[in-house]
């Protein structure tokens, strides 16, 4: 019998592409899931709202706090709507949680480490934030410790490095460059920077141990596959895969502040949650590119 089978959980985010994802495992694994999102009417920036729809609600055993602007651009052109959204959003979260007397609040963070010191980065490397997006998330954090501490609630922090699979919005580069090869022309800007890239069902296993982690203290964890692949890597990889003739150019225009390369160390993760990841950079980009092609 799976740990998760009749657990009652509260997946907020639901209908982005990692919530898409972690529902459907979720009721796989025969887990009661009760969803939170904008696309479903609910604003979980408006308390009122929140108390409303969940004030019949039976115990919830987990809360998977997923909701948030995402994209750092968009955060970047609009920091109110993503603070409010990232660091109010989760702090009635977390009020509801300590309400609820919910027994564990899982809260997807992500790489706020800025330019790293040090390679592989583990969850002690400083952290900075380089944009409203990461600075929000940096908040959220420790909003989530402040009410572990005070409130006795039990966290985990997941810090996913840049995960992708099926779903994922062409904002990012591998959706992106998968989309512009069925036209067998793709144009990017820098061939340079080097990013750590964790497959969605690997992500969602992260989630799914997480969940029946049986510890109360506050925790953080790394999320990624140890290894890093470059713009130019990724494209060439995907190229291969698909077997086209693909013409591509690079502008070599760089981001204000980029960071030039990632890599997790996720020792932690596999030690604490007994989590590894297993699809490696050719599965996963081929599984993306046979989904498109359906």
């Amino acid at each position: 019998m799976s740990q998760l089978e009749g657990m009652n959980t509260l997946v907020t985010g639901s209908e982005g592409f990692v919530g898409k994802h972690l529902v459907s495992t979720l009721r796989g694994e025969h887990a009661n899931v009760l969803e939170i999102d904008s696309k479903k009417g609910i604003d979980l920036t408006n308390w009122k709202q929140l108390k409303d729809y969940l004030k019949s609600e039976q115990q919830i055993d987990v809360i998977f706090h997923l909701a948030a602007i995402v994209f750092v651009p968009y955060a970047v052109r609009n920091p109110r709507i993503t603070y409010k959204v990232n660091t109010f959003g989760t702090l009635n979260m977390l009020d509801i949680a300590k309400e609820m007397n919910v027994n564990k609040f899982v809260f997807a963070s992500t790489y706020v480490y800025g330019h790293p010191k040090y390679l592989p980065i583990d969850e002690n490397h400083p952290i900075r934030s380089t944009n409203p997006y990461t600075h929000s998330k940096i908040i959220a954090e420790e909003l989530c410790r402040v009410y572990h501490e005070e409130y006795g609630l039990t966290c985990i922090i997941m810090r996913p490095f840049n995960i992708y699979g099926s779903g994922q919005s062409k904002d990012f580069l591998i959706p992106r460059v998968i989309d512009q090869l069925s036209s067998k022309k793709i144009v990017l800007k820098d061939p340079n920077p080097m990013r750590d890239y964790i497959y969605i069902d690997d992500m969602i296993s992260a989630y799914n141990k997480a969940a029946a982690y049986e510890s109360k203290e506050f925790e953080i964890f790394n999320i990624g596959a140890g290894i890093s692949y470059s713009v130019k890597d990724i494209v060439d990889r995907a190229i291969d895969l698909s077997q086209k003739e693909v013409e591509v150019t690079y502008t070599n225009e760089t981001r204000k502040n980029e960071i030039m390369n990632t890599v997790a160390n996720i020792q932690k993760a596999k030690e604490k949650l007994g989590w590894q990841p297993r699809i490696d950079i050719n599965n996963g980009l081929s599984m993306v590119i046979q989904d498109s092609n359906k």
